[in-house]
């Protein structure tokens, strides 16, 4: 199955800054998304400042609740109409050639989320986010790349995740036998 593209990395990668399990923040502060912009070669400029800070993690939370954590359960709407509010902040700019790129003016933090929001757009509009999926297992959540055939993976991983969700079933079941 092929890699996934550089935008559903960089979007797998934003996404589980959130870590549900764990209960931890990667982007809890604004000198958190700073450093985190940093280390994936994204534009920064400084300290982002507290309504940026804020943008950025609606729309982190608005791509979780659009992955969903089963096929057909519909999105959050109250975090993907804040994640759509959030990208009225970062205006994007068509180029000659067709090409989408952050606004000009924008500054290095702006355009840093303006090219998360437009991997994310990319994703949606290639039909590739298809690919990207949240865990099934509940103590998890971790966004992944589904590389199965017919895109039905549940699971990040099926050695960890996914064995205990079939342990579990398994395990019920044989409760539930008589004797």
């Amino acid at each position: 199955m092929r890699a996934p593209p550089r935008a559903a990395e960089l979007v797998a990668d934003f996404a589980n800054t959130l870590d549900i399990h764990a209960g931890t923040d990667t982007l809890s502060t604004p000198e958190a998304l700073a450093e985190w912009l940093r280390t994936h070669d994204l534009p920064t400029a400084g300290t982002p400042d507290a309504a940026l800070h804020e943008a950025a993690v609606a729309l982190r939370a608005g791509i979780r609740a659009h992955l969903g954590t089963h096929v057909g359960d519909p999105p959050d709407p109250a975090a993907t109409a804040a994640a759509d509010d959030a990208l009225t902040r970062f205006p994007v700019h068509i180029t000659a050639h067709g090409t989408p790129v952050p606004a000009p003016g924008l500054t290095g933090t702006d355009s840093g989320i303006t090219e998360l929001a437009l991997a994310w757009s990319t994703l949606t509009t290639t039909g590739d986010a298809a690919r990207l999926k949240r865990c099934a297992e509940h103590t998890c959540h971790e966004v992944f790349w589904d590389t199965s055939k017919n895109r039905s993976k549940r699971w990040c991983s099926m050695q960890g995740c996914g064995n205990r969700a079939k342990a579990r079933t398994y395990a019920a079941r044989r409760a539930a036998e008589p004797g």
